[in-house]
């Protein structure tokens, strides 16, 4: 009798950009390839043009953050949640993994982050420990954690991950960024961590759209608003002004900021301004510069373009996790980069002349192969299930 193939369940919320969700899109489509059945389960708002071959996709009823301090979260109606929605949300939760039945199932941040969603993963983790057979249960995590507060915090996502976890997934490079920079106690669970490398997706072919241009970019756009601000009036300044520059604004920027900047961009007939491109990261290839944030997808598709860049990392509401990846990437020489509290047109100019000046395609040796080798840990994990 042949063995059937293993099953796994990825779980993943996003609130405020849509970083995580990316993210656990290309590990989802890793695994389909790895040839288990996945499951995509999301938690926030849907983003149109994800692209999911091979992966069965849950849209549970969405939720977003109210703003970057991550104390209320919203519906998809724009209001605030409460108790009736949390048990609703909970009960589809339980019922897409029963549905699924996994062999393996993959929290994408808890217990380290996500702590306002603990109404359904708490259930979700019960189920999954007196469940026969028991499935292997995941953690994935980026290299760096943002806002976790603490001691007694640490102490509670040490203690989760001793009773529930069997594997901690790193998604980083241990010699770029090791996890305790930000979790201070990870040693007391050391045995049950693996770096990965980092999760990006295959470069696609650089094109011809963006050749040669300045490409500024702000993500999902929601807290982007500054950084495209000084970009738009850093352009005369720069030693790039002669070229075309294009700003993708993102689809989350509101309306009324994406009409006030676009009138800032009019003033300059060499800037094309955009919500987004779904070719963006052929366009890391083919650029002569980029300009962005720092959050973890949009700076790995820049390493692996290999492109002259300058990142200005996200850090308001106490946020510190993009300031110690760009921090420790531009230590490496891949990028330059501007603190936000330091930002200014005349510093974002002066950092595109030190960036404009750096070779073409260096990647530095940071690994980048974190998709294949996640996958092919869960494939390993859950196959023993399924046996």
């Amino acid at each position: 009798m042949s063995q059937r193939r293993a099953r796994v369940l990825i779980y993943v919320q996003h609130l405020l950009g849509i970083g995580h969700l990316k993210r656990a899109a290309v590990l989802a489509r890793a695994c389909a390839v790895q040839g288990m059945e996945t499951t995509l389960v999301s938690g926030g708002m849907p983003v149109r043009g994800m692209a999911l071959q091979g992966v069965r996709l849950v849209q549970l009823p969405p939720a977003r953050a109210a703003d970057v301090s991550f104390k209320t979260l919203l519906d998809e109606h724009d209001r605030a949640i409460d108790e009736a929605w949390k048990r609703a949300r909970a009960t589809a939760l339980l019922e897409a993994w029963r549905s699924t039945q996994p062999d393996a199932l993959v929290l994408e941040l808890f217990p380290f982050g996500r702590r306002q969603m603990r109404f359904e993963l708490m259930p979700l983790l019960e189920a999954a420990a007196s469940a026969q057979p028991r499935p292997a249960v995941i953690c994935s995590v980026r290299d760096v954690l943002g806002g976790l507060k603490g001691a007694p915090r640490q102490q509670e996502a040490i203690s989760l991950v001793e009773q529930y976890f069997d594997r901690v997934l790193v998604h980083g490079d241990a010699k770029t960024i090791a996890f305790e920079r930000s979790l201070a106690n990870a040693y007391l669970i050391a045995g049950r961590i693996s770096y990965t490398g980092y999760i990006v997706e295959p470069a696609p072919p650089a094109g011809e759209a963006g050749r040669d241009e300045v490409l500024v970019s702000a993500g999902g756009g929601a807290v982007g608003a500054p950084l495209i601000e000084a970009a738009l009036r850093a352009k005369p300044l720069s030693v790039m002004r002669e070229r075309r520059w294009r700003v993708l604004a993102g689809d989350n920027l509101p309306d009324a900021e994406f009409r006030r900047l676009g009138a800032v961009a009019a003033q300059d007939g060499g800037v094309l301004f955009e919500r987004s491109r779904p070719d963006f990261t052929a366009m890391l290839g083919s650029c002569a510069l980029s300009v962005s944030q720092a959050g973890y997808n949009t700076l790995l598709e820049t390493v692996r373009a290999g492109a002259r860049a300058v990142v200005v990392p996200f850090a308001a509401g106490q946020e510190t996790e993009q300031s110690l990846r760009a921090r420790s990437f531009a230590a490496r020489g891949v990028v330059e980069m501007v603190e936000e509290a330091e930002l200014t047109p005349a510093a974002l100019a002066a950092a595109i002349e030190r960036a404009a000046g750096r070779p073409e395609r260096v990647v530095g040796g940071i690994d980048l192969e974190g998709a294949r080798k996640s996958a092919a840990l869960i494939a390993q994990l859950a196959q023993a299930r399924a046996a």
